[in-house]
């Protein structure tokens, strides 16, 4: 199998004969890289009729339309999350949060009860849907408008969120987690989000190995996605998230982001969750999680720069700041112009 990486620039710089990348106004495709299993790597000029994945801009999802990268911030309701678990898990202080979040700029509310960072353990599940659906019922009630999704691997859970006003579902085990949950989202006919993962929670860092980490990653998305369609759920509603942190080392993270781009050629809108992940203090030195904004800014854009239609960030202003000035210095303008 041959497996493709665009090759991009940003519009500023491209010439007029280059194609946007899924519809991007900030992005053109300069070349497609080819690369095989054996280590083969080739370069070759952008085809629109071969390398159609790249160039169709993906459906809307949501009323999100994906000419620029969508921020989703994320709302922990748990006492236990790696970065700022404990701080809303108080109902009162969650809608605040929620509020604020949105207030800032979110285009996506990302709402969890359960952690599945390293070592977390199982929450049961009416203990679950008890932290999400009644806030997110709640939300709605305070005319709370933008997109919500719950972050959960449990089909029950993830029903309870629909029912309380849930848009879509964010299932960090990809549906081998609960077999019901394929099920509840093709019923519902809500948007899915897919996460790689090797192992669990409990296992997932203990010592994860890959022949390849890029090409696994994709083969077990691409599969994920075929699981998907196999439930009764649309690819046009399907999201791929390769799962930064979550059973890859320093390497494998690193690798995953550099090659990001390669996942447009499974057709569906990427996210990329990386915010304030152990990886950033690692290259960078800071312990705290939560003093990893700036690393975090850094990943962002640069999943911007590789064409993420949804970056998942704690830091939802300082993201809006940082991609706002991303989106100005890469779109096309007339050069005479005055600032």
């Amino acid at each position: 199998m041959t497996y493709c990486l665009p090759h991009l620039v940003s519009a500023a710089l491209a010439t007029p004969d280059l194609l946007p990348l899924r519809g991007q106004d900030a992005l053109r495709i300069r070349a497609v890289e080819e690369i095989t299993r054996d280590g083969a790597r080739a370069l070759r000029p952008f085809d629109p009729a071969r390398d159609r994945a790249l160039a169709l801009p993906p459906a809307p999802l949501c009323s999100l339309d994906w000419t620029r990268p969508r921020i989703m911030g994320i709302l922990n309701v748990t006492p236990d999350s790696f970065s700022d678990g404990g701080r809303f898990a108080g109902f009162d202080t969650a809608r605040r949060h929620a509020a604020q979040l949105v207030a800032e700029g979110a285009d996506i509310l990302d709402i969890g009860g359960e952690s599945t960072r390293p070592g977390a353990v199982e929450v049961p599940i009416d203990e679950e849907i008890a932290r999400t659906a009644p806030l997110i019922r709640s939300l709605r009630a305070d005319g709370l408008r933008v997109p919500i999704s719950i972050d959960t691997r449990k089909a029950a859970v993830a029903a309870a969120a629909i029912e309380a006003g849930a848009d879509f579902v964010n299932d960090v085990s990809a549906l081998t987690w609960d077999r019901d949950m394929g099920r509840v989202v093709a019923e519902a006919g809500v948007p899915l989000c897919l996460m790689h993962a090797q192992g669990t929670p409990q296992t997932m860092q203990l010592n994860p190995q890959y022949s390849d980490v890029t090409l696994d990653v994709y083969d077990w998305l691409a599969a994920a996605k075929l699981r998907a369609s196999a439930a009764g759920i649309a690819p046009d509603r399907v999201i791929l998230d390769p799962g930064i942190g979550f059973g890859k080392t320093l390497e494998h993270n690193l690798a995953l982001i550099q090659r990001l781009g390669m996942l447009h050629d499974l057709g569906c809108v990427i996210l990329l969750g990386a915010s304030r992940k152990r990886f950033i203090g690692t290259v960078s030195g800071v312990e705290e999680a939560g003093a990893r904004m700036a690393g975090s800014l850094a990943v962002a854009l640069h999943g911007a720069a590789q064409g993420a239609q949804i970056l998942r960030v704690h830091d939802v202003a300082e993201t809006r700041q940082a991609l706002a000035l991303w989106q100005a210095l890469n779109n096309r303008t007339d050069e005479g112009s005055q600032a």
